[in-house]
């Protein structure tokens, strides 16, 4: 689209330079205009997608370190109840034994 309006700026200032109409030279002025409010838009678009790309890598980040401490809490409190079970057999093992004797 850039292209086009650039070509389309260019035809009519060539026009306007060969004719010398006051019309062509109007219209060369608002088709170069066009371009370069084209060419500010794409650029402003182009910056918005790195801004959103930016705080999407952001997010996804924040998440795997969230995700990565919970599994690492979780991890925690599980050798927890294993070392409780581990001692609780430990104590049933001796009662078991003191029992038998």
């Amino acid at each position: 689209m850039k292209n086009s309006l650039f070509a389309a700026a260019l035809l009519s200032l060539t026009l306007a330079a060969c004719g010398g109409s006051e019309p062509a030279k109007e219209a060369a002025v608002e088709a170069a205009s066009a371009a370069s409010a084209a060419s500010v838009a794409a650029e402003a678009a182009a910056d918005a997608a790195a801004s959103a790309a930016t705080e999407a890598a952001s997010a996804t980040t924040e998440a795997t370190v969230e995700a990565a401490s919970e599994a690492s809490q979780a991890a925690t409190q599980a050798a927890s109840a294993a070392a409780s079970a581990t001692d609780a057999a430990a104590s049933a093992a001796e009662a078991a034994t003191s029992a038998a004797n």
